[in-house]
């Protein structure tokens, strides 16, 4: 009899499995090219798996979404309908790195009981899900459940920004194990040096009305990250540098709380068989909402003339300079003389307290005018809280100066309150026909593809930091178009001509300079994608460098066409970017010296001359020597670049006989 019961057990547990088995449903979808697969597993809860050519990238993480009321959206799914979408079309933005996007993916919505979905929708070069629910009302989002688990433990690049505050993106990047980060957060864009030679760039895109993402080691399972979000603000102070921050005191229990029928940011990983792929990514502009504004004709991406970086530092002027109108007339007829766009006016224009009360020793309205006159707009900083509390009238003062944008800074959080900032000051700005430049940010997530006017974004160690630090090393530079440049266009603020070997450099507040060469400086001009350009240094300084100035007057803000041709993370890099008929390489290397062959195969046929700019003889230990060559090349032609120690190489190439 005892014999008889464990074989009825067993079969009893046979049958147990099998069920179990068949309530596991697996449902597969492929990138167009069929090299990269996404397995979404439903069974007791909703998992999914990434491979890329046969190799494993991301193994089964579970996905779910706990409500306020304990409900789990994905604990026990029941599957209901399956909906299988392809697209293929070309997108033309208003502005980018390039005038075109091919949009080509499979799609798959899984639509469960309990009114929500699952979208995977998978690019050659990407994998991309979100949720979406469709429930009454408003609901709080307590947590969403968001791990990347890989098959072994991977290397990375990460921002390790050494706070426990809820912002990280003025740090910088960090290498190794992922067991080994023991930063309390890692903002994103993160990039995994994965195992199978793939590079991952992890991060998100359409992130509105909902806190941004981070993560963390999971300390519960080896080899996996998970993603922790900051909880909703219930109580702020005035705090941070010369209380311009407003910062979060007290949370709720929940992350969000929001509508019941949306759509739910997009949780992205780009996927690189080459580090070079990830200089040229358009993944998150294309996961964006669409434009919303219908009259666009008033943006106008270009240069910036900024007063801020080079401390107001003219010479050879016969008056005092400072903030007052003889200085920003200077700086408007130097935008002028040099079809600069724009000019910025940063801190101490205004009461930093009160956008209504400008400073005494200026009129803007006559300043306004003045550059109006001479077709150079203004952009005005602002900080964040004060915007914030003074919007309406601030805007509609701006709007009667004749402002052309507003540089909005030290909103320094992501939780769903700022956010919602971020998007109520863009929609009020595109009202007043305002462009934004927003500074002490987050990560870009596409919001400038649904309103064009948000024309550029900091979130990163730029080069102010030179002005305190020495944390803006050529390591860094180099990191940046593989890291942060991935979710979008980066305010870096380039521009100093004075350059500095490592031994040299000193921070100096009120007389900065930079580590590396003045090459270096310029190729940033094409290796950062930035609509909105700054022109860090003082109009004297570019005064005094006429080829420096010649070039940097001409560089475009936007391309026609982006082509990356080699690369290394943190090591080096060279990217070719197209304007109308005319061609510009950029390169840049860290501190080591560097030897690198520049095929020009991407130019048309034709013979081309080339303007080149080289790090000198000398470069390494005067890092303002260069040389400047110009040279017959075609599209046989191959060149062997030299660049010295925190160097960089630059080169504008147009058709033979070209008017451009």
């Amino acid at each position: 009899m005892k014999y008889l019961w464990i074989i009825v057990l067993g079969l009893c547990g046979l049958f147990s499995n099998a069920n179990a088995a068949r309530r596991n449903r697996d449902v597969t979808v492929y990138s167009p090219n069929k090299q990269v697969k996404v397995t979404v597993t439903v069974g007791t809860n909703i998992s999914y798996a990434v491979t890329m050519n046969g190799k494993s990238i991301i193994q089964n993480s579970p996905i779910a979404m706990t409500l306020e009321n304990g409900d789990v959206l994905g604990s026990k799914p029941r599957l209901r309908h399956i909906y299988r979408h392809s697209e293929n079309k070309t997108v033309t933005p208003l502005y980018g790195a390039n005038d075109h996007i091919q949009d080509h993916y499979n799609q798959i919505r899984l639509r469960f009981r309990k009114h929500f979905s699952l979208i995977f929708r998978v690019f050659n070069n990407g994998v991309a899900y979100r949720f979406m629910t469709n429930l009454k009302g408003q609901i709080e989002v307590k947590n969403e459940e968001v791990e990347y688990h890989f098959p072994t433990n991977e290397k990375a690049w990460y921002l390790n920004p050494g706070s426990t505050r809820w912002h990280g993106y003025e740090s910088n990047y960090s290498y190794g194990p992922i067991s080994n980060i023991d930063s309390v957060k890692v903002a994103l864009p993160m990039v995994i040096d994965h195992n199978s030679g793939i590079k991952v760039a992890i991060t998100e895109a359409s992130l509105l009305d909902y806190p941004g993402e981070y993560l963390v080691p999971d300390p519960q399972q080896e080899n996996t990250l998970k993603a922790i979000m900051p909880a909703y603000p219930t109580k702020t102070e005035h705090a941070g540098h010369n209380n311009y921050d407003q910062t979060v005191t007290q949370r709720a229990d929940y992350i969000a709380k929001t509508q019941g029928t949306r759509s739910f940011p997009w949780r992205l990983m780009v996927l690189a068989k080459q580090d070079k792929d990830l200089l040229n990514t358009q993944l998150v502009y294309l996961l964006a909402p669409h434009n919303k504004l219908e009259d666009t004709s008033w943006i106008k991406p270009g240069l910036v003339s900024w007063d801020w970086w080079n401390a107001l530092n003219l010479k050879g002027v016969n008056f005092t300079t400072g903030i007052n109108m003889n200085t920003y007339k200077y700086f408007i007829d130097f935008a002028s003389e040099n079809g600069i766009p724009y000019v910025n006016l940063d801190e101490g224009w205004s009461d930093q307290f009160n956008l209504l009360k400008v400073n005494p020793k200026l009129n803007i309205k006559e300043l306004a005018a003045y550059a109006h006159k001479k077709h150079v707009g203004l952009i005005l900083w602002c900080i964040a809280r004060v915007l914030n509390s003074q919007m309406q009238q601030a805007m509609d003062q701006f709007e009667k100066w004749g402002i052309a944008g507003v540089k909005v800074d030290f909103m320094d959080r992501d939780d769903q309150i700022e956010v919602n900032f971020y998007r109520r000051t863009a929609e009020m700005a595109a009202k007043h026909h305002l462009m934004v430049d927003f500074h002490g940010a987050f990560k870009p997530t596409g919001l400038s593809r649904m309103y064009p006017n948000v024309i550029n974004r900091e979130a990163v160690l730029g080069l102010e930091y030179n002005k305190w630090s020495k944390k803006d090393t050529p390591r860094h530079n180099v990191m940046l178009p593989f890291t942060r440049l991935v979710a979008g266009s980066m305010d870096f603020t380039p521009g100093s001509m004075h350059n500095y070997n490592k031994q040299d450099f000193r921070p100096i507040m009120n007389r900065p300079m930079t580590m590396g060469t003045r090459c270096q400086q310029l190729a940033m001009y094409v290796a950062y994608y930035a609509p909105l350009q700054m022109l860090a240094d003082a109009p004297t300084t570019y005064q005094a460098d006429p080829n420096v100035l010649t070039y940097l007057k001409k560089v475009p803000t936007t391309w026609d066409q982006t082509v990356p041709i080699a690369g290394k993370i943190g090591k080096y890099l060279l990217t070719a970017r197209r304007k109308g008929n005319t061609w510009y390489v950029g390169g840049m290397t860290n501190w080591t010296p560097r030897n690198v062959n520049l095929f020009l195969s991407f130019l048309g046929k034709g013979e081309y001359t080339a303007k080149v700019f080289s790090d000198g003889v000398n470069a390494d230990r005067i890092g303002s020597d260069y040389k400047l060559d110009t040279l017959k090349v075609n599209q046989k032609t191959n060149l062997l670049i030299h660049m010295a120690p925190g160097g960089g190489w630059v080169a504008v190439i147009k058709p033979v006989n070209s008017n451009q």
